[in-house]
């Protein structure tokens, strides 16, 4: 795989700092029962890293100190996790909001027949990836046979309650465009899913988010051994937003690796690119020493300087990106 870090680390990207934190957004492990082209996490069914019970221990007590309402779970597939029914309740039973990235496949795999049932318990805020409505599209990017699972699942969820007006039972769809191209319209293409989904299989949900493709791992790989590359940073850096800045989700976020490591965003994490300042010191200036989330049990991330480099653009072009659609 070709290493992109180096593409994007010498970067004109403005200086930003995070607001008051809101949002702990935790990897539990990179395992995942499949294997996407835009995957920026490059996981799979034989990725092995997972969180220790050590490191798992310390999330609620960090929820409970930096008074944190959204704990956010993804991976990999987060259920694969142990331990991931069992932090799911106990954040929940403390009025934490939890959402699970689901991939809606993991729902029919061996063990997890009781998954939606148990989400839909707990009021799990499910945000599950759906790159398209059509099955080609859909089979091309994640997989043969992932589209008609995907259906079955979003079914299931909505006999369940999700994403029935009134039911308190959130379902939002991911979309990602197939290659390097922005993302359209998310409203329009909202509308467009809703039609689609409702029309042929009588799929109902809350709201899409349209994320634009990161240029780090396995689609930046992909781009680089195509030639794309350079192209894809012109497009994300041509269509640069100042205004959408302010809405980044790094802003009211941090993100933890499955060792309890603390990033900026699940993407920095992913390059291996740390807390970019320490209590408002400039850390890159120092070594940047690792921050653990054992750190915020009593420090704070509160007006920290963000780390950026050329993969930000990707959150800032056009109608912008993040882990909640566009800004």
């Amino acid at each position: 795989m070709h290493a992109t870090l180096p593409l994007l680390e010498v970067s004109d990207f403005p200086a930003i700092n995070r607001g008051q934190l809101d949002t702990l957004q935790v990897n539990l492990g990179y395992k995942c029962n499949q294997s996407c082209i835009h995957c920026h996490v490059n996981a799979g069914p034989q990725r092995t890293e997972m969180m220790t019970p050590e490191n798992l221990a310390l999330i609620l007590p960090v929820i409970k100190a930096q008074g944190i309402s959204t704990l956010d779970l993804t991976g990999g597939a987060p259920e694969l996790h142990e331990h991931f029914r069992r932090l799911v309740a106990e954040a929940s039973q403390a009025g934490v909001n939890v959402i699970d990235r689901c991939n809606l496949t993991i729902l029919f795999e061996p063990g997890q027949e009781d998954l939606a049932p148990f989400l839909a318990e707990h009021k799990v805020e499910i945000v599950a990836s759906l790159p398209c409505y059509s099955l080609e599209n859909v089979d091309q990017q994640r997989g043969n046979g992932v589209f008609d699972k995907s259906i079955k699942g979003l079914q299931w969820l909505n006999r369940l309650g999700y994403g029935v007006e009134g039911s308190g039972l959130v379902l939002n769809l991911v979309y990602n465009p197939q290659g390097p191209s922005l993302p359209p319209n998310q409203q329009a293409l909202e509308a467009d899913y809703k039609r689609e989904l409702q029309a042929h299989f009588g799929i109902q949900f809350n709201q899409l988010f349209a994320l634009a493709n990161m240029p780090i791992k396995r689609f930046g790989s992909t781009l680089i051994s195509k030639g794309q590359f350079g192209d894809y940073m012109d497009l994300l850096k041509n269509n640069f937003y100042a205004s959408n800045l302010d809405q980044l989700m790094c802003k009211t976020m941090v993100s933890v690796d499955w060792q309890g490591n603390l990033y900026d965003c699940d993407f920095n994490q992913q390059l291996e690119l740390g807390l970019g300042s320490t209590l408002g010191v400039d850390t890159t200036q120092l070594g940047n020493p690792q921050r653990h989330l054992r750190d915020l049990l009593n420090g704070s991330v509160n007006g920290d300087g963000i780390r950026v480099a050329d993969h930000c653009f990707a959150c800032t072009a056009g109608q912008g990106s993040s882990c909640g659609g566009a800004l």
